[in-house]
């Protein structure tokens, strides 16, 4: 016997892309999909053009990374500034804690940050723009975490901020043993690198 029920493609032109909240002077943005499910399984549309236009977010991201982390790993806190490189992060296996920290000059938000949860379950996207370090921790036995980027990926202009800088004060999930990079372990506080001259790529406007 054959079961035919009707195509997703039947929602599609009902489907939205939502911002569910800004953070950090609205700056930092999670988004929150429709999702269509039924017997099968399930389709939503993680970006589209138009509607991340209509909403004031960027359309013109120019490379796409994937990574796969085993629990308690921690990458970050990086960022790029030329070409200046916004994220938009989701995880598509597991779940992970995602972050993102307001290192701008001259912002009313610097050295804050914004945590929240993201899953494959709930499919929620967090977008932050160039001027913000982000990073991540992974909380399921395995996560895989997927991002557009607004930049080429130049490793003679990134850089990161240590996770675990007093100053800022993450309230990362208990982790008894962070699995780390070397780089990472190493990383600057955000005081260094406000004292660095490449800090003055990114000033608030």
């Amino acid at each position: 016997m054959v079961v035919i029920q009707r195509s997703f493609g039947y929602y599609w032109s009902h489907m939205q892309i939502k911002i569910e909240s800004r953070q950090l002077g609205g700056d930092v943005v999670v988004l929150a999909p429709e999702v269509f499910e039924d017997a099968r399984g399930f389709f939503f549309e993680a970006f589209r053009a138009d509607q991340f236009e209509a909403i004031g977010l960027p359309t013109d991201f120019t490379q796409d990374n994937h990574s796969r982390s085993v629990k308690n790993v921690l990458r970050g806190l990086h960022f790029q500034w030329d070409p200046p490189m916004g994220k938009l992060m989701r995880v598509t296996l597991g779940s992970a804690f995602l972050v993102a920290v307001d290192i701008r000059k001259g912002s009313p938000t610097i050295g804050k940050w914004f945590g929240i949860e993201v899953s494959d379950r709930n499919k929620k996207q967090v977008w932050a723009p160039a001027g913000f370090a982000r990073g991540f921790c992974v909380l399921s036995d395995v996560a895989e975490i997927q991002y557009k980027c607004t930049g080429i990926y130049n490793n003679k202009a990134e850089s990161g901020i240590l996770w675990k800088d007093p100053v800022i004060g993450i309230a990362w999930p208990p982790i008894t043993h962070p699995i780390l990079s070397a780089k990472d372990a190493d990383a600057q506080t955000l005081e260094q690198w406000l004292a660095s001259p490449s800090s003055n790529n990114f000033q608030y406007r």
